[in-house]
């Protein structure tokens, strides 16, 4: 098997079971650390549930990254452009940054829309937006350098979440990411694989070398991205850049748009 990112050759890595039921084969890329799992057969079973019940951090995964995502566009965008949220599940984040004043839209295949009704983006990738922001959706790409090119026919700068592999890489049943119970995760990176990536898709690539991490064709510094993408700094430049924002929320705008009254 060939790596899926370097195109190199990938190792055996282990095997074992997922759902319960299947017994599937991990390999591991031996130039760039990539682990992908044999074609994966089972995916219409594991997306039965477009979002796996064991995936109970979901609400305050999203009330991070809106503080996240916040504080990286009032330093390094157009705060008061178009933004799409890809593989945007339910719609909450979608919905906490329309509430924070940023002009956000969803897009997902998969998952119902319960808290972004009426804000869904151009599904045939017609329409530029200043950034794309894809949260914990790259370890599930089947095929990541096809995948990633789609999401750039939205925005040449993608703003995404993934855990990288430690060093060395742990076994199946000792690391959660490896996510056996819905077998959903079938794409494990390095930050040697996203450089790799990066360099494929002609993108810089800014990381906090653990799970937060920015392709896009602007030249940024790495050290800036870095500090921002801490928490108590995330926060604090909000309170500092705000005065950017056009609007302070989109809440009274948007309800005025679904139902043409007006919030007291």
């Amino acid at each position: 098997m060939n790596c899926k990112i370097c195109r190199q050759p990938a190792s055996l890595f282990s095997v074992n079971t997922i759902l319960g039921k299947y017994e599937i084969s991990y390999h591991r890329c031996d130039t760039c650390g990539f682990i992908q799992t044999e074609e994966p057969y089972w995916l219409n079973e594991s997306y039965a549930d477009a979002i796996a019940r064991s995936d109970i951090g979901m609400a305050s995964r999203n009330i991070d990254m809106t503080g996240l995502t916040r504080a990286i566009i009032l330093s390094f965008f157009d705060c008061n452009a178009r933004f799409i949220d890809y593989g945007g599940g339910y719609g909450l984040l979608v919905r906490l940054m329309r509430d924070r004043g940023m002009d956000f839209y969803r897009y997902d295949r998969y998952a119902p829309n319960l808290f972004a009704q009426g804000f869904e983006a151009d599904q045939e990738g017609n329409h530029q937006y200043e950034l794309l922001t894809a949260f914990e959706v790259f370890e599930h790409l089947v095929n990541p350098l096809d995948e990633i090119r789609q999401m750039m026919h939205y925005s040449s700068s993608i703003l995404f979440s993934t855990l990288l592999v430690p060093v060395p890489p742990p076994a199946l049943e000792s690391w959660w990411y490896y996510s056996l119970d819905h077998g959903q995760h079938v794409a494990l990176y390095t930050l040697q694989s996203l450089k790799v990536l990066a360099q494929k898709l002609n993108l810089n690539l800014y990381s906090d070398q653990h799970s937060f991490h920015l392709l896009t064709d602007k030249k940024l510094s790495q050290t800036a991205f870095r500090f921002i993408s801490r928490g108590m700094v995330s926060r604090l430049l909000y309170f500092m850049l705000r005065k950017r924002l056009a609007h302070r929320s989109l809440l009274p705008s948007d309800y005025m748009a679904l139902t043409g009254g007006r919030l007291n």
